[in-house]
């Protein structure tokens, strides 16, 4: 019933969701600008529009499709149970402004949609504190999620009160949004060491990753569209795939949430964290090293020749590159090795000699 009620408020919503992109209300520029821009670019704003329109309709039914699975599959599991909620919830009154356009446009519609949006933040919250034996890990943190749940409310359903901090204090409110997620992820450091078994802490790892690669790749991408708004924003052919990369950033979350709870494969998240890690600081290092040897083979072939660029000099760089390859490879996997073997004995509490795969 939440499904149906959540998915099909979603879907009313299209049609003034997509007047409200089209009167470039989510943009937080001048809408003469935006639209000078798109023209300049070749690009119309309905084009824009049904374009940001269709990445946030995939993505809200991709979270939702996900908590349908879970439901589907675990539905006799409490914990998969509030889970598939948060899940649907957030995917469509988080990561999309519809609902919200909806309420605006029809202000009847208004208590329900804030109803939901509580309940999809609180929930999303939960999780952390109760993630994945469904119980609260030290006993007392109990109640730190009801003071989370204090400020939600006054949030959602008493806006003008001098209780809602996101409008009365942001300051605060920004500093006690860190500190309930940071109650929650140590909690989950507490539960992981003390409480987990081997099952859950892989359950663990898998969300972990997920949420990690997630925030990285959403922060990366922002920070790219940050840079230059009117630019990338609005005239580059990059900011098509730069929005759609953000929302696809944020899908790693249900998909390493939906695998942990279904625990199909479990076992292999060790190998993939190892060679992410492994393989990640290799193109880091690789891109830096290419940089910085072209750079310098560029400088001395002008010195010796006169040519100020050359393929000879950027062909000398890729064969350095090359031949520094496997060694560099086998050394930073030995650290990540190490690494590994260090976190997983620390996260163990010490009582355990896990072994990172090589």
């Amino acid at each position: 019933m939440v499904c149906v009620l959540t998915i099909g408020l979603f879907i009313a919503s299209i049609p003034a969701y997509y007047d409200w992109l089209v009167d470039l209300a989510d943009s937080g520029l001048d809408p003469a600008t935006v639209r000078a821009n798109l023209q300049a670019a070749g690009k119309s704003v309905d084009l824009y529009a049904t374009y940001l329109l269709s990445i946030h309709t995939a993505s809200a039914m991709l979270w939702s499709g996900v908590a349908v699975i879970i439901f589907w599959r675990r539905s006799d599991d409490g914990m998969a149970l509030f889970t598939s909620l948060g899940l649907l919830m957030f995917g469509v009154f988080f990561l999309t402004d519809g609902p919200y356009v909806l309420a605006a446009q029809y202000p009847a519609m208004s208590p329900l949609v804030r109803l939901l949006a509580f309940f999809g933040s609180v929930f999303f919250y939960l999780f952390f504190y109760l993630f994945p034996n469904g119980r609260f890990v030290p006993r007392w943190m109990f109640w730190i999620p009801l003071l989370w749940v204090a400020h939600e409310a006054a949030y959602y359903f008493f806006p003008d009160s001098v209780f809602n901090i996101r409008k009365s204090n942001p300051l605060l409110d920004s500093v006690a949004s860190l500190t309930f997620l940071c109650l929650g992820i140590g909690s989950q450091l507490y539960r992981y060491r003390h409480v987990s078994s081997q099952v859950e802490r892989q359950q663990t790892k898998w969300v972990v990753f997920g949420m990690g690669l997630a925030g990285l790749g959403t922060v990366g991408f922002g920070l790219l569209i940050k840079s230059s708004p009117t630019l990338v924003q609005f005239g580059s052919p990059y900011a098509f795939v730069l929005q759609a990369s953000i929302l696809g950033s944020m899908l790693l979350i249900p998909l390493s949430i939906g695998v942990a709870i279904l625990r199909y494969h479990l076992w292999d998240i060790d190998i993939i964290i190892n060679r992410t890690l492994v393989y990640s600081t290799l193109s880091v290092v690789l891109t830096s090293m290419f940089a910085i040897t072209d750079t310098l083979m560029q400088s001395l072939f002008f010195f010796t020749t006169g040519v100020e660029q050359s393929w000879i000099a950027t062909f000398a760089s890729v064969i350095v590159i090359g031949v520094g390859f496997q060694p560099l490879r086998n050394r930073i996997q030995g650290g990540v090795n190490k690494l590994g073997d260090w976190l997983s004995n620390w996260l163990a509490g010490g009582d355990a000699k896990s072994e990172s795969p090589r």
